[in-house]
Formats: structure tokens, sequence, C-alpha cells
């Protein structure tokens, strides 16, 4: 019996032993927001204090903001809407880590016409970009040292 009892003990001990450890440390925290135009294609960067874990995006006809559902204007015929999980503008003590601008013209840039802010809610940031050619076609991916997320927006016109 006693080496049962042993045997389940260690067994136990094992599992709490090896089992991975929770990350300490909180969501990827935007720092900032970078255009800059390219041959054929304008550029966003989401400078990031980490990588968040996923993102998903898709073309869609109008966003809202996710806590509220009330609409966000944007700018332009077109809409890539990115949410990226994992990720916010505030630290785990909810000081804010990104303090510029939530719905903005972005200048220099001729297709791209607004970057606005779609969520911003328990380690979800949705963000919305506005443009106008239809036949653009976008890449959005993850770059490290330092963490970002970039947004390439591609158009021939």
């Amino acid at each position: 019996m006693k080496k049962r009892l042993t045997a389940v003990l260690l067994a136990v001990l094992a599992v709490f032993t090896f089992a991975p450890a929770a990350s300490a440390s909180g969501p990827a925290q935007l720092t900032g927001i970078r255009t800059g135009v390219h041959n054929n294609f304008e550029r966003i960067v989401l400078d990031l204090n980490g990588q968040p874990h996923d993102r998903v995006q898709r073309e869609v006809t109008a966003v809202a903001d996710c806590g509220s559902g009330n609409p966000i204007p944007v700018q332009g015929t077109e809409i890539l809407e990115t949410m990226i999980h994992y990720a916010a503008t505030y630290d785990e003590n909810f000081n804010p880590t990104y303090t510029g601008p939530r719905n903005f013209v972005p200048q220099g840039l001729t297709n791209v016409k607004n970057i606005a802010f779609t969520c911003d809610f328990e380690a979800t940031l949705g963000i919305a970009i506005g443009y106008d050619d239809p036949d653009s076609w976008h890449k959005v991916f993850t770059l490290t040292n330092p963490d970002r997320l970039v947004i390439d927006v591609y158009s021939y016109r």
C-alpha cells in the first residue's frame, strides 16, 4: 500500500514539476505607430513591447467599437481590420503605453487614408486601415528585435 501511495504522490509531483509555468509578463504593449511609403506599397508599423499571440485580419465594409458597438468612421473605400490577440495599449497596471491618436489620417500616404482603433479590451487590440484602391492586397506579419506588427497595403496605381 505504501509503495502504491508513494508512486501516486511521485506521479502528482512530476505533473506539477514539469507543467509549464504561465507567462509572468502581460500582453504585448503598443508603444507607437509609424507609417512609410515604399515601391508599390504603404506600410503601417505597430511598435510593440513583446509579441502578440496571433492575429486575424479581414476586409470589411464598416467597423464598430468592440466594447460599445458604436460605429467608428474610417475614411477610404475599402477597410482592412486586424484583430491582434494578447496585445493592448496599456501595461499590467493599466498605465498607458500608447498615448497617440486613435483615429487619424496618416501623413504622406496616398492609398491609405485612415488608421483607427476598433478594440482595446481584454488584451485584444483592433486596428482598421482605410484605403482607396479596391485592387489593393495586403500582408500582415510580425517582426522581432524590436517587436512589431507590420501591415503592408499594396497598390499598383
